[in-house]
């Protein structure tokens, strides 16, 4: 790279960095924490673990709050809760062979049962139930051992707690308004914060939930977000954090989430408007079948071919998937998820190159597809044949040749010069998931060296 370029490039990347400080308040990540959010952005799938004493009842991981059950008798389920085919090993290499980099466990869910073993209260997996085993402990240790990053999902709001300053949802499981304290509920979050943070080794996210519940209060409530986010930086500068308030980024944020969504959209419908899409590294959540905790009567898993063109999808936007499972109450994933997990894995085996560490295409997702990039290189993702058999889509830089992918069978192209239009005619092929095509170019720009 010529000195000229460097300094383009330096430059381009500083004006980045600048947008996205003044947009997040002037927050200051630390070069760890840049080079965390480069590396999260290049993983591009991972596995969220909806878990807790929820999947003792098989109706999700809501069912206190829509039950409206008292928090009392909720509570005993945690004395029959026994998850003795839970294997953590077995769980991390699963979902590594699958091809996903990551895994975000629910440490502690809105219905305020820990996963872990905390000082900060008895009902916790190992105190409060015969398993006696800390979870977090266990999948930590297998996570470091294997690879793969740990992100921890923690809930802003509890059902249970008296302390936690009543919002919208949780109003019937007999909790004494008269007993709400901010300031007691906030030291005893950023408590529980400080061990997952001391305690567990390295941490790749905080991955927050909850904020919503106060979204309808007639006065803005104030979750002191800032001041949190500064405990995690300063414990784990490299750490992301994550909130899924369905609204704009906010100071002392790294990644971006979206629930169920693709960047950008609102067909989920949970907030008026879709956030705009920041600069910030980007995931999407979605659920392998209906919800998210364990049901017992949610067999409508989504086939593999649709879980792929989904992951191709959020690539295509530049985002990551992170795709979930409700783990059972006896500490065993679900068959149907595990046989979806080892269908994908076979994919990602020999196409995951056109997803790992690629940004997005130089065009959003289509009806025909989506199109991923690397440098000099374009992925035309094509999971549905288009009508005459060719495809015409813009092409940032001068095409070179187009192959289909993993072999050396030409794809015929048409590109005027100084025009990004390209006309590609698409051999004839049997119906697969995702026909990929492999596009080179010889031009690049600064953002891609």
């Amino acid at each position: 790279m010529t000195k000229k370029l460097k300094n383009i490039v330096c430059g381009f990347m500083l004006t980045l960095f600048s947008m996205n400080a003044m947009a997040q308040g002037n927050y200051t990540p630390t070069p760890e924490n840049l080079q965390a959010r480069k590396a999260f952005k290049e993983m591009r799938f991972g596995i969220f673990l909806h878990w807790g004493i929820y999947s003792m009842f098989g109706q999700g991981e809501w069912y206190l709050q829509n039950a409206n059950i008292d928090r009392n008798e909720y509570a005993k389920a945690a004395d029959a809760f026994y998850p003795h085919r839970f294997n953590a090993w077995e769980w991390v290499r699963a979902i590594k062979e699958a091809g996903a980099q990551y895994i975000c466990l629910t440490s502690r869910h809105h219905d305020g049962f820990s996963m872990w073993k905390t000082d900060e209260s008895d009902y916790n997996i190992v105190d409060a139930t015969p398993f006696k085993r800390d979870v977090i402990k266990e999948l930590a240790d297998a996570c470091h051992s294997k690879g793969v990053k740990l992100h921890l999902y923690y809930s802003h709001l509890d059902w249970m707690r008296e302390d936690y300053p009543l919002g919208r949802t949780g109003l019937q499981t007999g909790r004494d308004p008269q007993k709400q304290n901010w300031a007691s509920y906030k030291q005893f979050m950023n408590n529980q914060l400080t061990e997952l943070l001391t305690r567990y080794g390295e941490i790749g996210a905080i991955w927050f939930d909850g904020y919503w519940d106060h979204n309808q209060d007639s006065v803005p409530f104030d979750w002191e977000l800032r001041e949190q986010y500064n405990l995690i930086h300063r414990l784990q500068p490299a750490c992301l954090i994550g909130n899924n308030h369905h609204e704009e980024v906010k100071p002392g944020e790294d990644i971006q989430i979206f629930e169920r969504d693709l960047p950008g959209q609102n067909t989920a419908g949970f907030a008026d408007h879709a956030a705009e899409v920041s600069t910030l590294p980007l995931e999407t959540c979605e659920t392998m079948n209906g919800m998210w905790g364990y049901k017992v009567t949610d067999q409508d898993y989504k086939s593999t071919d649709g879980l792929i063109r989904l992951l191709v999808h959020t690539a295509g936007m530049g985002a990551n998937l992170l795709l979930n499972i409700g783990p059972q109450p006896n500490g065993e994933l679900p068959a149907t998820a595990l046989q979806r997990l080892k269908e994908m894995g076979e994919w990602m085996s020999k196409y995951g190159s056109t997803i790992y560490n690629t940004k997005a295409g130089d065009v959003p997702p289509q009806p025909w597809g989506a199109m991923t990039r690397k440098p000099l290189k374009r992925y035309l993702h094509i999971t549905h044949s288009t009508a005459d058999g060719t495809l015409t889509v813009p092409i940032d830089g001068i095409v070179r040749d187009a192959l289909v992918y993993g072999t050396n069978q030409k794809v015929s192209f048409k590109q005027k010069k100084g025009n990004p239009m390209t006309t590609f005619t698409i051999p004839p092929h049997e119906d697969v998931v995702d026909y990929i095509i492999e596009v080179r170019v010889t031009e690049v720009h600064p953002y891609e060296l």
